[in-house]
């Protein structure tokens, strides 16, 4: 299957199973695999070489009808038959399945355990950009309406831009954020390729007041559904609503561009006031969206020797990040 008729048999895709996304982690050395299952299924691996062991990823994949018994035996079948003859110690996958006592039944059946480390944000809040402009600000929290229409008081004016020299920008501003926020940010060449592989679908938001930077956002337009990806800010996003303006900004952008939703990527799950992504959860939610959990990251063993080692590092991994 083309992408385009993925996209179309499954709408809840989003890039991390696209083509671009292939191409990224080729441009990083990483060796891909595409599934086309007989039943009109796909998925994109990465063949990860971790110093824990070798694995292969499936962020937000498969995509199958998880309702049907046969294809979900058939596509993990082939799966894990690709995946041992690449010599990997386990497969790590988080389909696109909302959180629920049958969804992790269905997991379980085929063969899956739940994973000590998360991927590709499973928890989430879903902006419907379908609403016109004044229902999006509507459904807004008071206190974010406020701020995105103080942002227009106070001049604060909203760029985007894809050159290589906004994205080393973006790099810079993001190192330093990351060591006030305490997180670890990617590496600049991973920027590099995420921009050269996606093309003219991915842009960094830049907002400003009279020229001094506030905030940014890297923000990536699917064919139904864009994310905002990357974050970074300077010290005066802590005084002036610049995330606020980025956003705004962004949801006009792909509304206009004719998506359905934006994905804001990456909240705290309910109850853990120390996790890591604690302190933007109130930002976020304050954007009207729908708050969405889906199951968590979940393995395939494949040696349990080499699997049992991952499990200590992963575990200790995920407490020091707060994760």
């Amino acid at each position: 299957m083309s992408w385009d008729e993925v996209v179309k048999k499954y709408p809840e895709s989003n890039f991390l199973q696209s083509p671009s996304y292939r191409r990224v982690n080729e441009l990083l050395g990483e060796r891909t695999i595409t599934f086309n299952f007989n039943n009109g299924g796909y998925a994109l691996g990465i063949i990860r070489d971790a110093k824990r062991g070798r694995y292969l990823e499936i962020p937000c994949g498969p995509l199958i009808d998880f309702k049907d018994k046969a294809i979900v035996q058939e596509a993990f079948s082939g799966i894990f038959k690709v995946a041992k003859k690449e010599l990997c110690v386990f497969v790590r996958i988080r389909p696109q399945l909302l959180m629920n006592p049958e969804n992790l039944a269905i997991l379980k059946n085929a063969g899956f355990k739940k994973s000590p480390m998360h991927l590709a944000a499973e928890h989430t809040v879903m902006i419907d950009l379908t609403a016109s402009e004044d229902e999006m600000l509507a459904r807004m929290r008071r206190q974010t309406r406020y701020e995105v229409r103080r942002t227009e008081k106070l001049g604060i004016s909203v760029t985007r831009d894809n050159s290589e020299e906004i994205f080393r920008e973006f790099h810079e501003v993001q190192a330093e954020t990351a060591h006030r926020q305490g997180f670890v940010p990617p590496k600049l060449e991973v920027l590099l390729a995420e921009r050269k592989a996606f093309g003219d679908k991915i842009w960094i938001y830049k907002a400003e007041l009279e020229g001094e930077a506030i905030a940014y956002g890297m923000v990536i337009f699917g064919e139904i559904e864009g994310d905002y990806y990357e974050a970074a800010s300077t010290e005066l996003n802590r005084k002036l609503p610049g995330a606020y303006a980025v956003i705004w900004q962004a949801m006009r952008d792909l509304k206009a561009a004719g998506l359905k939703r934006f994905n804001l990527w990456g909240i705290a799950p309910a109850g853990q006031p120390h996790h890591r992504y604690a302190g933007v959860t109130t930002f976020k939610t304050g954007f009207g969206g729908e708050v969405v959990e889906y199951v968590p990251a979940h393995d395939m063993v494949i040696s349990k020797v080499g699997y049992l080692k991952n499990l200590v590092v992963e575990t200790a991994r995920k407490k020091r990040r707060r994760l």
